[in-house]
């Protein structure tokens, strides 16, 4: 048997975000001891999952493993990745196919986050923190980035941790620093829950940027990028997937979703 990962990033317009996406699965291939390793894209990117799928198969592979290089679990994860997986590997029936988790919850991301605000910031028990998501109308995205917030409370001492999100969730991230903007905080340092760069990072920098906060101090973090943490977490996911863990389905035995 002839293993293969495949892994999907989200695919992005900016040509930077794209970079960075290869970049770092460039740093997970050799933790995978697997010949076969291609990288694709769900949107806005090339090469498509199915040309992916089907250079994989070219190359001999039995088994391929599908991975989703997603922070969280909502309609890319639940349904749009394994449409396009269950259409392509459907013309191989031959071809044994799991697919693994996006990169979930874990305690090890509040050690992760405490990095990304030490980089820009020494905070405290005064500090504010605001945790800026993607956004999904998946209730799961919030109930999950909410309970990421609690762990980095608890290991964190900041005084607060708000969640907000960019899209399809509420509250929104607008409305939030506006608020933040009406209060009396004095330090806010506000954390993007994005992999990589992009117009949502974007977004949070000139959201930021329209308010004058005169001596109020507030940060802006780095998006997560290959934080050796998130490398780990992803790394175990591919493991996860290849040895077909945690009720990962096989997409010749069980549909998404039955």
């Amino acid at each position: 048997m002839k293993h293969a990962v495949l892994y999907v990033c989200h695919g992005s317009r900016v040509p930077k975000a794209r970079e960075e996406a290869v970049d770092f699965i460039k740093k997970v291939r050799p933790r995978i001891n697997e010949p076969i390793q291609e990288v694709c894209f769900l949107e806005l990117a090339e090469p498509s999952i199915s040309s992916a799928f089907e250079s994989c198969v070219s190359q001999g592979a039995t088994q391929i493993a599908v991975v989703p290089l997603l922070l969280l679990t909502a309609a890319h994860a639940k349904k749009d990745i394994p449409e396009e997986i269950n259409e392509v590997s459907s013309k191989y029936p031959h071809i044994n196919v799991t697919y693994g988790r996006p990169i979930g919850v874990d305690d090890r991301l509040a050690m992760m986050l405490m990095d990304k605000i030490n980089e820009k910031a020494k905070v405290d028990h005064h500090t504010v923190a605001v945790l800026v998501g993607r956004g999904s109308s998946d209730p799961d995205v919030v109930r999950d980035l909410t309970e990421i917030s609690t762990i980095l409370q608890k290991e964190s001492p900041l005084r607060e941790v708000k969640t907000c999100y960019l899209t399809a969730a509420m509250p929104k991230f607008t409305e939030t620093i506006d608020e933040l903007y009406n209060s009396n905080e004095q330090k806010i340092i506000v954390i993007p829950y994005l992999i990589f760069t992009g117009l949502l990072k974007k977004e949070i920098d000139e959201t930021i940027e329209k308010y004058h906060w005169g001596n109020r101090h507030i940060e802006v973090c780095s998006y997560l990028g290959p934080h050796p943490i998130l490398l780990d977490l992803f790394s175990e996911r591919v493991h996860e997937a290849l040895l077909n863990k945690n009720d990962l389905f096989s997409f010749h035995n069980r549909m998404p979703g039955q």
